[in-house]
């Protein structure tokens, strides 16, 4: 099976959070693990979308782009750059919210590191914003959402085949049952 999952993790997560854990142990239990990439983004984000550009560009194989919250913006201007697929989940419409209400100080939920994400580092968000090619992409979005507003990824990703779930919130509960789905939409 040709193909590699590159896994986008949100602001202040990282590769330990819950989904990055649970989708490289699912990986893993078939026998997949090397296809499975999670690196930890830096908290600028063009470096962030350099960095992530330079391993899509060095892939032996075909990458489907897997993102949640932050990620899903990211996974979206990446599939966009490289014709990609991808899958996102719960993602932020960073064309249709407020980025600059994240400047200010941070801590990583995962490592402790702290960081500061400027008004520059809003601006380079907000210039990542790019329309969506509708065919690349499947939303996963559940409505009890606390941090983003689902209705803005739906607005955004318009066309997009979207699987919306009723309840749940922002760390998207229904993702262990819908793990078989993602690797299957990765063509692993």
């Amino acid at each position: 099976m040709d193909g590699l999952i590159l896994y986008l993790h949100g602001f202040c997560s990282s590769p330990a959070s819950w989904k990055a854990r649970l989708l490289a142990e699912a990986m893993a239990e078939r026998g997949l693990a090397e296809k499975f990439h999670c690196p930890q983004l830096s908290p600028v984000p063009a470096q962030a979308m350099a960095d992530m550009g330079r391993w899509i560009e060095a892939a032996a194989e075909p990458v489907t782009l897997v993102g949640s919250s932050l990620g899903g913006h990211y996974a979206s201007f990446l599939a966009e750059r490289y014709g990609l697929p991808a899958l996102l989940i719960n993602p932020a419409a960073v064309a249709r919210i407020d980025v600059g209400k994240f400047v200010g100080d941070h801590v990583n939920y995962h490592s402790g590191e702290r960081f500061s994400f400027t008004n520059e580092h809003a601006a380079q968000l907000s210039a990542q914003a790019v329309l969506p090619t509708p065919s690349r992409y499947w939303l996963w979005l559940e409505t009890g959402d606390e941090v983003l507003d689902y209705h803005d990824a739906q607005t955004f990703w318009f066309g997009c085949r979207q699987s919306v779930f009723e309840g749940g919130d922002h760390s998207f509960t229904r993702f262990p049952e819908m793990l078989p789905q993602l690797i299957e939409f990765a063509g692993l």
